[in-house]
């Protein structure tokens, strides 16, 4: 297992965020937990969404073990679902009049070719269009922050993996109703239809943080837009692949050599969420888009910003959520 290394001096560089409210999915395990912990640990409010489990009750346990007197609220969210996406921001919205910090760092790694109850794949679902409409859903409240404060934050965690889609570029099939009919269920390490439906989410995540950038800016809006990757970090990722126990187990024999904890890997996206001179357009994480290291900036690919693709995944993701997001 990794060594945590980095994260304690890191931490001592943040700032307190006493009263700030964030808003962060996927917290049950890795990167989101430590996310939260962080954010209780400073003073600020966590609010939680996750698919409902008994997982959530055990996070919630540990998280308060934790933090004794943090400030934790849990909120009912499963990501494969629009009404339960739309559900989770109704109860936010009755709950709070501004939030700081939209955090949407919940993802899936190569799960079967499957379709939501909405009939998108389940990873480009959960991973970017539920956390395209769960933005267009907060935005209001963040807008309220960034007008009182100066500052308000969306931060969306994509990967490495947005490097290793096939001929660099989104394509428009994976963000219709394709699910179960994108590529099958062939895996192998780091290729296959499994991994390669992931590679389109993780870019999709990027393609999004730069857009959305650049539209806070031409609306004059204060809210930054940041993108995160954690390198290769030890979460339960893995353990949610549907891939064979060979596989598995080849994955868990190389993490030691190329994975950093969770604790390293939630870098990039804490620094997003609260780091006073994170930068709104800019993606934070391992330097050269490594493995392991300090969360520095990453420059953006050319294809990472390319009109066409904004265009595409704009159009798409709002006819999918039937949202409208800064237009």
């Amino acid at each position: 297992m990794p060594k945590t290394i980095h994260f304690q001096s890191f931490k001592q560089r943040l700032p307190e965020v006493t009263g700030k409210v964030f808003v962060i999915t996927g917290t049950t395990s890795g990167t989101g937990w430590v996310a939260a912990r962080t954010v209780a640990e400073l003073g600020g409010e966590a609010v939680l969404l996750n698919r409902p489990s008994e997982r959530v009750d055990a996070m919630l346990q540990s998280l308060k073990e934790a933090v004794p007197g943090g400030k934790f609220v849990t909120v009912d969210c499963d990501l494969q679902s629009f009404n339960s996406v739309r559900g989770a921001a109704n109860d936010i919205k009755q709950r709070y009049d501004a939030i700081y910090c939209l955090a949407n760092n919940a993802g899936i790694m190569a799960t079967p070719d499957e379709a939501t109850v909405d009939g998108y794949d389940t990873q480009m679902q959960t991973n970017h269009l539920s956390h395209f409409l769960l933005t267009a859903e907060l935005l209001p409240l963040l807008e309220v922050t960034a007008h009182s404060l100066g500052d308000a934050r969306i931060v969306n965690h994509s990967s490495f993996g947005r490097l290793h889609t096939p001929n660099d570029r989104l394509e428009e099939a994976y963000f219709h109703k394709n699910g179960g009919n994108l590529g099958g269920n062939d895996v192998g390490f780091m290729r296959g239809g499994c991994f390669y439906r992931y590679f389109q989410t993780k870019l999709a995540n990027s393609v999004f943080s730069y857009a959305l950038a650049e539209k806070l800016k031409a609306s004059n809006s204060k809210v930054r837009a940041i993108c995160a990757h954690p390198g290769s970090a030890d979460t339960n990722l893995v353990n949610q692949m549907q891939v064979g126990f060979f596989l598995k187990l080849m994955m868990a024999a190389m993490a030691p050599m190329i994975s950093q904890t969770a604790e390293d890997g939630a870098m990039g996206l804490i620094t997003g969420m609260m780091a006073t001179d994170a930068q709104s357009g800019v993606m934070y994480g391992p330097k050269n888009n490594g493995t392991k290291g300090k969360a520095v900036a990453v420059p953006a690919k050319p294809f990472e910003t390319d009109s066409s693709s904004i265009d595409m995944l704009w159009r798409t993701s709002e006819a999918a959520t039937q949202s409208r997001l800064l237009t």
